[in-house]
């Protein structure tokens, strides 16, 4: 089967590829669209197929409540431990510098002195870091020049090293977006890392970060005993818990609530790593980084697309590693409630364009003969699921289970047509346990604010009863969006997510 697919590739590059592009809008439509002409032509299949799947849910939102659990304590014992006291133990531990690559457009020069600030208070010490700042030149001579000259005043001589960048525009090949920019950057670095006989690559690691992150003080301490203390530290991506903690409390509500179980989601999955996959900032050791030519230049998503082009690179050698220790990053924020709105729906639309990888992961897993065929199956089968599951979620379990008696009148008179929505309810109402464990995850891990108002306080439990809705307009629809468009051909363009300071 494998060998006939293969030629099949092979023999049609672009048609195969388009395909697969459909593929997930397909999938997802499909399966949105079952309950409707099932209900009329086949009831009693959208039945099973509606408790059935009602079932998985139960399964996904328990498994997914018990992981965030472990992970909240896991985080809090991480990040108070005293990771220096272990790396100190390595006698070579001054030698390993950490390269961090920050992607910029557009955004304020404030943004990136408060992510620089908090590479300053690393436990590890400034003089073990090494930021690039990566600009485009697309941005503008104004605007690159001041925040340039703003970062130099503030940092001058305390890093180990600071860089700046310009990535140019309209390269031959090229998509424009963080992933081409971050490229430009890491093999930049390269050419002036020859120029220092002190840095060795072999000592060094890259990670891509997100301009607004705050990383924990303890972040860095905690890769570099990690990778000092693994002998195979260049096979390992580290990943910590992207939480949308920053500015949570100045967004509106339903954009709060959308980024508050984002974040309790991002925290649940490093317990989970059968499906644990780098996530918008994440760390590899350069030599990894080095061997694959850095990131692609010609896709949107770089996250998952670094970890597969690895993973295949080294025939299935390539392992995401969890760093249980928060990653404080900006939810999408904008002025007034429609703009911040907009940019929370098209940064979501962004992440489900993601899709658009699973045609180059399946391709690699067709043609590949050297990743153990059982552990890059589950692999890509687990990002499958999830890709092409996004938009299908809501749909289901929302109105799923009354459209069999609603369109079907006949059905509607049978015993299973009388106690389907029941039946549904009941198994989804089991979720609400899970629900509620998420809530509390939340509430213990936000930072307090002081001058909250206390209603707020009191109110911050209860603003998830606008879930329903909130997963309809920032899950569901950008879902069905980004896929649709992938399928019809409609490409993305990158779209930088607006950031105030």
């Amino acid at each position: 089967m494998f060998v006939f697919l293969r030629k099949l590739i092979k023999k049609y590059p672009r048609a195969s590829q388009r395909i697969l592009e459909i593929l997930p809008g397909f999938t997802s439509w499909t399966f949105i669209l079952f309950p409707v002409w099932g209900s009329i032509f086949w009831p009693i299949g959208v039945a099973y197929f509606i408790i059935a799947f009602n079932v998985y849910w139960l399964y996904r939102s328990t498994t997914l409540a018990w992981a965030g659990v472990m992970s909240y304590y896991r985080i809090k014992a991480w990040e108070k431990y005293d990771w220096m006291g272990d790396v100190v133990g390595f006698a070579d531990w001054k030698e390993v510098k950490h390269v961090i690559v920050l992607p910029t457009y557009k955004e304020p020069g404030e943004i990136l002195v408060r992510t620089l600030q908090a590479l300053e208070k690393q436990t590890i010490g400034p003089k073990q870091i090494i930021p690039i700042i990566a600009m485009e030149e697309r941005a503008g001579e104004d605007i690159n020049a001041h925040r340039e000259a703003l970062i130099r005043k503030a940092f001058v001589g305390k890093f180990a090293g600071l860089f700046f960048t310009y990535h140019p525009a309209n390269l031959t090949g090229e998509v424009v977006g963080k992933s081409s920019n971050a490229s430009w950057a890491g093999k930049e670095f390269k050419k002036m890392l020859t120029k220092r006989a002190d840095w060795k690559l072999d000592k060094m690691t890259i990670s891509s970060v997100d301009c607004d992150v705050a990383l924990h003080p303890n972040h860095l301490a905690a890769i570099t005993y990690m990778f000092l203390d693994d002998p195979n530290r260049y096979r390992k991506i580290w990943q910590g818990a992207i939480v949308f903690y920053n500015n949570i409390e100045r967004i509106p509500w339903p954009m709060r609530v959308f980024n508050r179980m984002s974040s309790v989601i991002n925290m649940a999955q490093l317990s989970r790593p059968d499906r644990l996959i780098n996530f918008s900032t994440y760390t590899l050791s350069l030599k990894l980084m080095d061997e694959i030519n850095y990131w692609d230049t010609d896709v949107i998503p770089e996250d998952y697309r670094i970890f597969f082009k690895t993973y295949f690179a080294t025939k299935g050698e390539v392992e995401v590693e969890p760093i249980f220790i928060s990653v404080s990053a900006d939810a999408a924020e904008a002025n007034g409630f429609w703009s911040t709105y907009t940019n929370t729906y098209e940064q979501v639309k962004r992440w489900a364009w993601g899709a658009s990888d699973d045609s180059y992961i399946i391709k690699e897993y067709i043609l590949d003969d050297g990743a153990p065929f059982w552990d890059k199956t589950i692999r890509v089968f687990k990002v499958i699921e999830d890709h092409f599951m996004w938009p299908v979620n809501w749909f289901i379990i929302t109105v799923g289970a009354n459209m069999p008696p609603l369109l079907n009148s006949t059905f509607s008179r049978t015993v299973i047509g009388r106690t389907l929505p029941q039946v549904s309810s009941a198994i989804l109402t089991l979720s609400l346990i899970s629900l509620a464990a998420m809530v509390l995850i939340d509430l213990k891990a936000r930072p307090k604010v002081a001058d909250l108002p206390a209603w707020r306080k009191m109110a911050a439990p209860f603003e998830f009863v606008l879930l329903p809705i909130v997963g309809f307009f920032f899950s569901a629809l950008p879902g069905l969006d980004a896929h649709t468009r992938l399928m019809m051909g409609r490409y993305l363009e990158y779209r930088v997510t607006e950031k105030k300071a």
